[in-house]
């Protein structure tokens, strides 16, 4: 079993920056890649971006250029660094971590960003 918590989000202005984390407890071995999804109201729940064990790195081209993910294995923590933010970025942001040996996946409880224009 893993568990999920993330924290970091918040209000801000058009233009400034959140940092998002995810931390991470349990069955830490077996997660093959973690990512950030978003769901904004009214709309479906998208992939943001993904980081495999490897380090590998994907974002959506909605963001690219302006988060980064990354990871701190000594914390058991995913970051989402988000710079330059826009009024359509506001959405719950979820944590989410895939397992493929257990075949499961694991979503954290998510967490508000509210960017204002």
């Amino acid at each position: 079993q893993v568990q999920l918590v993330e924290s970091g989000g918040g209000l801000v202005q058009a233009g400034g920056s959140l940092r998002l984390s995810c931390a991470v407890s349990g069955s830490i071995v077996s997660i093959n890649f973690m990512d950030w999804y978003r769901q904004a109201p009214g709309k479906q729940r998208e992939l943001v971006a993904l980081i495999t064990s490897d380090g590998s790195t994907n974002y959506a081209d909605s963001v690219k250029g302006r988060f980064t993910i990354s990871r701190d294995n000594a914390k058991n923590t995913v970051y989402l660094q988000m710079n330059s933010l826009k009024p359509e970025d506001t959405a719950v942001y979820y944590c989410h971590a895939v397992s493929m040996t257990a075949k499961a996946t694991y979503w954290g409880q998510g967490t508000q960003v509210t960017v204002s224009s």
